[in-house]
């Protein structure tokens, strides 16, 4: 074994803590901060890391100004928009949702900017070419 490989494996080494092995997965019932979830919540929860919706710096500006919150169920509908939109060849989409608008970069899950009731009503939406509503 020459030098190099074995300043590479010793790198890798580390103590071995078998309690933690052992109870990784176990549910902690007298720790208070366990928290139960459904099998819905964490499937769709994986669902969304999978099909992840990410949003551009200035669509994260619009929302924080306009008072825009979004729930996890509203991200999934969005998620599901996006393939939607994507199956039908779209490039940039206006996903219209109860609380706010959002036109996204279909090609790279992005939303790019954010409108609420509001700002959405002087009507004109440019540079899409399809609208879905959730």
């Amino acid at each position: 074994m020459s030098q190099e490989q074995a300043v590479r494996i010793n790198n890798y080494q580390r103590p071995v803590n078998l309690l933690e092995i052992a109870n990784r997965g176990k549910v902690d019932i007298n720790n208070p901060k366990t928290e139960k979830t459904s099998f819905k919540d964490m499937f769709s929860r994986e669902l969304a890391e999978s099909r992840q919706v990410y949003f551009s710096k200035h669509a994260h500006e619009r929302l924080y100004s306009r008072g825009i919150n979004l729930s996890e169920d509203t991200l999934n509908a969005m998620a599901d928009a996006i393939d939607k939109a994507e199956q039908r060849g779209s490039k940039e989409t206006l996903v219209l949702a109860d609380e706010a608008a959002f036109v996204v970069s279909v090609q790279n899950r992005t939303v790019i900017t954010a409108f609420d009731k509001d700002n959405l009503k002087e009507g004109v939406v440019t540079s899409i070419d399809s609208a879905v509503i959730l």
